[in-house]
């Protein structure tokens, strides 16, 4: 069986909840609404791809693709 990958959105959940910094800080630093970052925390809401950008660059994280994985059937 093939190993299940997280999503991104659960990903960026999960280096939020283990940043070190609060939510206020994270709002303050990129502007983003904190009732906004709040509900996207709890798996409410999503967020535009310039959000997440904004967000990632502010946790300092980079998206790597794995090249193991098989692409899909044409």
């Amino acid at each position: 069986m093939a190993k299940k990958h997280p999503r991104f959105s659960d990903e960026i959940r999960a280096a939020l909840e283990n940043c070190g910094k609060t939510r206020y800080r994270i709002t303050q630093e990129t502007g983003i609404d904190k009732a906004v970052l709040c509900r996207f925390v709890k798996g409410q809401v999503g967020l535009s791809m310039e959000t997440l950008d904004t967000l990632a660059e502010n946790l300092g994280l980079h998206v790597v693709v794995d090249e193991k994985r098989k692409k899909g059937k044409a």
